[in-house]
Order: C-alpha cells, then structure tokens, then sequence
C-alpha cells in the first residue's frame, strides 16, 4: 500500500467536506445561489475523494470505482464551474460560459474519432456515436445559455445548471450501467492510481462538456473576477473580449502586486487569483491522468482544493464569518478589534 494514495486523498476528502460545511453554512444565512451550487461541488469534491481513499486503503471493487468516475470525472468540476457563472450572472459570463461548453462538446466529438498515430487504431472504439451525440447537445446546450445572456442575463444561470443536472442524469445512467472488464475496475500498475480505462470509449469521450467546461468556467472565472477589481492596465481594446481580459490581466498584475502591499488592494482580487491556481492545478493533473501520468493526481487534487479554500477565506464576498453553533470570528468583529 502507498502511503500517498491513502494521506493524500484522505486529506482531499475531509477538507472538502469541511469547506462544503462552510460554505452551506454561508449559504443558510445569505441564500446566494453561487454558494449553494459551489457547495454541491465541494460535497462532490470529498465523494471522489473518500472513494479514492477506500480504493487506496481497502482495495477497489467495482461499485467504488464506478462512483469515483461518474462524481470525479463528471460532476465535481462541472458543479463548481457552474457557481461560477451563478457568482457572475450579473456580468456578460454566461457568454463565456455557453462557448466552453460548446468546446468540451467539440472535444468529445474529436476525441471519439482520435487514433493512436503508431497504430491507427481508434483511442476510443465504439464511441463516434456517443461523441457526436455529445457535440449537438452541448451545442444546443451551449447556443441556449448564449441566448440567454443576450436577453436576460440572470437567467443565463439557471439554464446552465437546467442543462447541467439533465447532463448528470444522462451520465449516471451510462456510467453506472455500463459493462467493465474484470476485475470491474483499473488502477495504474506502478503508482496504484485509479485510471478510467476499464470504462468502454462511450463513456470516457462524454467527460468533455463537464469537466472542461466546468475547470475552464471555474479558472477563467476566477481570472475574470481578478480582473474586474484590479487597478487595471489596459493594453488591448475591451472589444477583443476574452482575449484583452488575459492579456490585460497579466499586463495589470504588477500595478495589482504593488496595490497589495499597500494595503489598498481589494480582498476578491487575491482570492480569485489564488482560486484560479488551485482549479489549474488538478484539471492539469486529471488530464495528464488521462495520458498515462499518474504520479501527481493524487497530488495536484490536494494541493489545488488547498489553493481553493485559501482563496475562499481570503474573500470577503464568500466568508463573512465562520461559526460551529456559536460565531468563532467575524470580519466586522476583526475590523473593530484592528
């Protein structure tokens, strides 16, 4: 047994539960949708990650192992990306929000009719079908929610998280009927790390409208939320959209470092871009999982929900106070004692 493959999930698990805690106990006193939904996806979080952790520390079986691919794999960045177009459904987001939808769909369909360049042989045998089923769902799904920002751009959200939760219905259903291979169940032969390839190519080529759109809605977010409350440094015209936002945001960085320690720099901007670190961070490691590099999944889920939950407390627009039965602290409290 690796000692890793047991602490680290371990870890994983319960500060995730932990910060779902946290976060639904913000939620019961504010009602803000975005942490009610980014609660879910915390809870998701320390599902996947329990499972890993029994995998780890008792051996794998197959109900266990068809649970952690459908919440790792499906549900957990797809929950917390869609916070995040809840958090900024006052803002033009949702457009950003329907396009990487359409790109995770347009993935699954160029995954499903991948070949291996030594071989020429299909990544994902049997899966063109369920690829191109993908693509037009996430097409629509996509061009819906583009639509609904144009009009309304509230409403943007609550489309999301309709075609979301019809998603995870539809992916559950093939996930857990699918047929596995014995022994039901595959881990890497040399760091003992659960991989998705006993599942049939069909239900490893649908992962794209969830779990990349749902990491890039969540960093982007992040990235997007940075930069709205950073002193900012305007390189590119605002009409070339998503590409003046990064630009400029790595061009303001320097005003924003030298905003920090002069104390005169809003709390959301380090939190985000401390939120956006740690949602990078394990989409690169699961997709590297995905290749064949196992070593740092366990490793990269722990270190980026870290990042995360730092993020959070460091935000004020998240955490105004932390309780268990009574008030432990509070930022007015802390303002007053400063």
């Amino acid at each position: 047994m690796n000692v890793l493959n047991v602490v680290l999930p371990l870890g994983s698990s319960v500060l995730s539960f932990v910060f779902a805690g946290m976060v639904l106990d913000q939620w019961w006193q504010r009602r803000h949708s975005f942490q009610l939904v980014w609660g879910i996806g915390l809870l998701w979080y320390g599902i996947s990650a329990g499972t890993e952790f029994l995998g780890g520390m008792f051996g794998w079986s197959e109900p266990l192992y068809r649970t952690w691919y459908l919440i790792g794999a499906f549900f957990v960045a797809a929950y917390l990306g869609a916070g995040t177009i809840y958090l900024l459904s006052k803002s033009r987001f949702g457009f950003f929000a329907g396009a990487v939808v359409l790109l995770g769909g347009l993935l699954s369909f160029l995954f499903s009719h991948a070949t291996d360049p030594k071989t020429n042989l299909a990544l994902y045998p049997g899966s063109e079908s369920a690829g191109l089923a993908a693509f037009v769902i996430a097409l629509i799904g996509g061009i819906v929610i583009i639509v609904a920002t144009a009009i309304r751009r509230e409403v943007a959200a609550h489309v999301a998280m309709g075609v979301l939760v019809v998603g995870s219905v539809a992916a559950a259903y093939l996930v857990l009927g699918a047929k596995l291979p014995a022994p039901g169940w595959a881990v890497d032969p040399n760091t003992h790390v659960p991989v998705g390839s006993a599942f049939p190519g069909y239900a490893r080529v649908l992962t794209g409208p969830f779990n990349i759109a749902g990491a890039l809605c969540l960093v982007f977010g992040a990235i997007y939320s940075a930069y709205v409350y950073m002193p900012k440094k305007k390189v590119l015209p605002a009409r070339l959209a998503i590409v003046a936002i990064v630009v400029n945001f790595f061009a303001s960085l320097p005003g924003a470092v030298t905003a920090l320690f002069a104390g005169k720099l809003n709390s959301r901007v380090p939190a985000t871009i401390l939120i956006a670190i740690g949602a990078f961070i394990p989409g690169l490691t699961s997709g590297l999982n995905r290749f064949g590099v196992t070593w740092s999944f366990f490793l990269g889920e722990f270190v980026g929900l870290l990042f995360i939950f730092v993020g959070f407390l460091v935000s004020e627009e998240v955490f105004r106070n932390i309780r268990l039965g009574a008030t432990l602290w509070s930022r007015s409290l802390e303002r007053e004692v400063g």
